[in-house]
């Protein structure tokens, strides 16, 4: 059904000039002795099976680059900022506006990988089939007043994207046009789906992927658990390197990471970033409209 939807592209041409703003992170303050690189992922899933999908990335980085690598997991995506931003980690799979948010606190950090689909991402809006809630080509205005469940508050694909949407096609902030007082962040995409299933919230939005994957592996009735609308097309998830990698391993060793994550095929490598189609390169400029639409949202400062 979804797949015979009209998607607007949402970014047309990138935006020029790269913006780079916030507190400056001095590569002197990380620990420059520890010759481990380590690296972090958005739990945007399970962090349980996250751990398990990414040790294998993990064994083939090492094997790639002649480094220790290890996997750190994150509690939050605001921790695996906070990881990022302090030096604890050096490489991150972020979504949109987690990389958004590390780059600007941490200067000299860069989006170096995507998944080939990333630059045309979107979120899928999802009702429960008792909501009343029926499928649309244009945003669902039957929205209003339902309870509604995000994701994670710092998910692009799950809060960032779908907020915007609301505020541009209804005029009001989500609080005003949906159930305000039981409007809600679940953590994580699955989570979202799980509870819309549930009938917990009339309606949600998550990652189209994440939607997919769930239903295609038994995870999740699309029957009790329909998509009602896919918004435009937006940039999104990324893998951002810090600066002090070509201190800590000699000058180019950015560029060979960039490299060995392009050239991942193993599907179960794939897997953990959920990324069958495989990766391609990535620059800041990439997210620069997503960029200033957090700050207009006001979740990113400008």
């Amino acid at each position: 059904m979804h797949h015979s939807m009209h998607r607007r592209t949402f970014f047309g041409a990138a935006l020029a000039g790269l913006m780079v703003l916030g507190s400056a992170c001095s590569t002197q303050e990380v620990e420059a002795t520890d010759h481990t690189l380590v690296f972090t992922a958005i739990p945007n899933e399970n962090t349980t099976e996250l751990q398990q999908k990414f040790q294998p990335v993990a064994d083939y980085l090492a094997r790639e680059l002649g480094v220790t690598v290890e996997y750190k997991p994150a509690t939050d995506y605001g921790a695996s900022v906070e990881l990022f931003k302090n030096g604890d980690v050096q490489l991150a799979w972020f979504g949109g506006l987690t990389g958004v948010r590390a780059r600007d606190a941490v200067s000299g950090a860069s989006a170096i990988a995507q998944g080939k689909v990333d630059p045309q991402y979107h979120s899928y809006f999802i009702a429960n089939d008792a909501s009343g809630l029926e499928p649309s080509e244009s945003f669902p205005m039957a929205l209003k007043g339902k309870t509604f469940t995000f994701g994670s508050d710092g998910s692009t694909s799950g809060r960032l994207m779908p907020e915007y949407f609301i505020r541009q096609e209804t005029g009001m902030a989500p609080a005003e046009f949906l159930a305000g007082d039981q409007m809600n962040f679940s953590g994580s995409h699955d989570k979202t789906a799980k509870l819309v299933e549930a009938g917990t919230f009339q309606a949600g939005a998550m990652d189209y992927k994440t939607y997919d994957r769930m239903v295609a592996e038994g995870k999740l009735d699309p029957n009790k658990c329909r998509i009602i609308w896919t918004t435009p097309d937006y940039a999104d998830y990324n893998w951002t390197a810090h600066p002090v990698l070509d201190e800590r391993f000699g000058a180019g060793f950015t560029e060979k990471l960039q490299k060995a994550l392009i050239d991942m095929k193993d599907p179960a490598l794939l897997q953990a970033v959920n990324r069958p189609e495989g990766l391609i390169a990535a620059s800041n400029e990439d997210f620069e409209g997503l960029r200033q639409l957090a700050v207009q949202v006001g979740l990113v400062r400008q």
